[in-house]
C-alpha cells in the first residue's frame, strides 16, 4: 500500500484575514490578517511543499509533472483542484468567478473557478451573499451602476455544516465572521464587483466590473442538489455534490471506517475531532492526498472528513 501524501500548507494574508486558523487548529500563521490556507494547492500563487521524506524537495505541482502514476496516469497540465481555508474576519469583497471558457481566453489560459464552501463556524444569525435579485443582465448593470447593492444582493442564512455550491457566474461574498472549507477549481480568477471603499497600502483596491459584468449569470437561479446518504461501517457518508470538475462528500466517523476510494487521487480534510488513519495520527486541521493505488484506507477514531476527487 502507498503511503498518504502529506502537504504543508501555504498562508495568505489578507486585508479581510483573521487569526481564527491559529485558534481552531493551531496553526502558526505568519500574521493576525491571515486570510487563507492553500492546504493542498500546486497553484503558483501557493504550490504546497510535500513532507513525505521520500519525495523531499518536490512541491504538490512538480510531483504532478513528475510523478504523473501517484495520479492514476490523468491527462492536464495543472493538478486540478485547490483546497482551502478560509476565515473571514471582515466581509469579502462582492465578486465573481468566470468559467473555463471565459478565463482560458481573457486570463492567460487560466482554468474558470467552479468552487463550493464547508461552513467550518459563523456566528448566530450569520449570512453569506449567494446570487443577486437582478432579472435580467440590463437591469443587473443598471442596479451596479446605481451601487444599489443592499436591493441587489441576496442574503442567505447559514449555520455551522451549511454547505454551498457556486458555479461560475454566481455573485458572492462571504461574510464578517465566518470560517469555511472551500473546494475548487485550481485557479486563482476573482472578479470584483464591490468592496466597501476599503483601502490597501492607501488605495482602493482594484474593481473589475466589466469583466464582472460579462460573466455574471442573470437571472440567478439557486443551486439546488438534494445530498445523498448512507451508512458504512461506523460511518455516515453524504455526497455534498458532484460537478464535472469534482466531487465532495462528508464523512463522520464514530469508531471505524475502511473504503477503497478506486480514483485517481482523493483530497482529505479533516474538519474536527481526532484519530488514527492506517496508523497516522490525524485531527481537525489534517489535510492529506491519496495517490492512485493507495488501497483499502481504515480510520478509527471520532472525527468528520471533507474530501473530494475528480
Amino acid at each position: 500500500m502507498k503511503s498518504p501524501i502529506l502537504l504543508e500548507p501555504v498562508f495568505q494574508e489578507k486585508l479581510w484575514g483573521g487569526t481564527r486558523m491559529r485558534e481552531l487548529f493551531g496553526y502558526d500563521i505568519p500574521s493576525e490578517h491571515t486570510g487563507e490556507c492553500w492546504a493542498i494547492s500546486a497553484h503558483p500563487n501557493g504550490d504546497c511543499k510535500v513532507r513525505n521524506p521520500e519525495y523531499a524537495g518536490h512541491t504538490l505541482s512538480s510531483l504532478w509533472r513528475e510523478h504523473r502514476e501517484l495520479f492514476g496516469h490523468l491527462e492536464g497540465e495543472v493538478f486540478p483542484l485547490l483546497i482551502k481555508i478560509i476565515d473571514a474576519k471582515e466581509n469579502l469583497s462582492i465578486q465573481v468567478h468566470p468559467d473555463d471558457a471565459y478565463a482560458r481566453t481573457y486570463e492567460n489560459g487560466a482554468l474558470g473557478k467552479t468552487e463550493c464552501w464547508y461552513v467550518l463556524d459563523c456566528p448566530e444569525n450569520a449570512a453569506i451573499i449567494i446570487g443577486h435579485n437582478a432579472e435580467s443582465p440590463e437591469q443587473l448593470r443598471e442596479m451596479v451602476e446605481h451601487r444599489e447593492w443592499t436591493e441587489l444582493l441576496r442574503e442567505v442564512p447559514i449555520k455551522k455544516g451549511s454547505f454551498f455550491q457556486i458555479d461560475p457566474g454566481c455573485l458572492h461574498a462571504i461574510k464578517a465572521g465566518t470560517v469555511i472549507l472551500e473546494t475548487q477549481q485550481s485557479s486563482d480568477v476573482t472578479y470584483r464587483f464591490y468592496d466597501y471603499g476599503r483601502l490597501e497600502n492607501g488605495q482602493p483596491r482594484p474593481l473589475h466590473i466589466q469583466q464582472s459584468l460579462a460573466v455574471t449569470k442573470a437571472p440567478f437561479l439557486p443551486w439546488k442538489e438534494p445530498p445523498e446518504s448512507w451508512q458504512k461501517f461506523d460511518a455516515e457518508v453524504t455526497v455534498l455534490v458532484r460537478r464535472p470538475c469534482y466531487t465532495v462528500c462528508r464523512v463522520n466517523v464514530d469508531g471505524h471506517w475502511e473504503n477503497d476510494w478506486n480514483r485517481p487521487f482523493v483530497n482529505i480534510s479533516v474538519t474536527a475531532g481526532e484519530g488514527l488513519l492506517d496508523g497516522i495520527s490525524v485531527c481537525q486541521g489534517a489535510h492529506l492526498l491519496l495517490p492512485s493505488g493507495y488501497g483499502t484506507m481504515t480510520l478509527d477514531g471520532h472525527l468528520e472528513l471533507i474530501c473530494s476527487y475528480l
